[in-house]
C-alpha cells in the first residue's frame, strides 16, 4: 500500500504531462476553392511580420511549413499559386491544486511526532503557456483566404524541445490540408 501511495504523485504528473502534449486542430476553408490546382507557394512576408513571436520562432515555423508542403508535392515559386501567412496567440495559465496528496513533512500524528504522508495543506501552483498557431493559405491571384488551419496546445520552455514542438504543431495542422484528404 505504501508503494502505491509513493507512486501515485508520479503517476498523476505523468498523466498531466502526456495530456499536455497533444495539439488540438481545427480548419476552415472556401468550399469553392479548387485545391487541386494549387502547386506552388511562397511566404507572405507582410502577414508573417505581424506575428508577435521572435524571428527565430518565425523561421522555425516557416521551415516546418515548407517541409510539409514540399512533402505534399508543392514547390516554392516567385509567382506562387498560394501565399502562406501565419499568426499566433498565447495565454498564460495558472493551475492551483488544493488538498493534494503528498509528503506531509514533520508533525504530530496519532502515534506521536514524526514524518509522514498525508494531505498537504499548502496549495500546489503551476503555470503553463497555451499557444495557438494559425496557418493561412491565400489564393495569390484573387488575394483571398482559401484555407485556414489552427492548432492549439501547450508550449514548452525547454529550448531543445521547442523545435520539435513547433514541428508537431505544424504537422498536425497540415495533416488537414487539402480538405477532404484526411483518413
Amino acid at each position: 500500500m505504501k508503494k502505491t501511495l509513493k507512486v501515485l504523485p508520479f503517476l498523476a504528473l505523468l498523466i498531466l504531462v502526456s495530456s499536455c502534449s497533444s495539439v488540438r486542430v481545427a480548419t476552415d476553408y472556401d468550399k469553392n476553392a479548387k485545391f487541386g490546382e494549387y502547386k506552388t507557394f511562397a511566404f507572405f512576408k507582410t502577414g508573417i511580420d505581424k506575428a508577435e513571436i521572435s524571428d527565430l520562432d518565425k523561421k522555425r515555423i516557416m521551415r516546418a511549413i515548407e517541409a510539409e508542403l514540399l512533402a505534399k508535392g508543392f514547390t516554392t515559386s516567385e509567382n506562387p499559386d498560394l501565399l502562406i501567412s501565419l499568426f499566433t496567440k498565447s495565454q498564460q495559465r495558472v493551475n492551483v491544486y488544493n488538498n493534494t496528496w503528498g509528503y506531509g513533512g514533520w508533525g504530530w500524528g496519532g502515534f506521536g511526532p514524526g514524518w509522514g504522508w498525508g494531505w498537504n495543506q499548502q496549495p500546489m501552483v503551476s503555470t503553463s503557456t497555451q499557444g495557438t498557431l494559425y496557418i493561412d493559405l491565400i489564393d495569390a491571384n484573387k488575394k483571398e483566404l482559401v484555407w485556414q488551419g489552427m492548432g492549439s496546445g501547450y508550449l514548452t520552455r525547454n529550448m531543445e524541445k521547442k523545435e520539435l514542438r513547433i514541428k508537431e504543431f505544424v504537422s498536425k495542422i497540415m495533416e488537414k490540408y487539402p480538405p477532404g484528404t484526411q483518413q
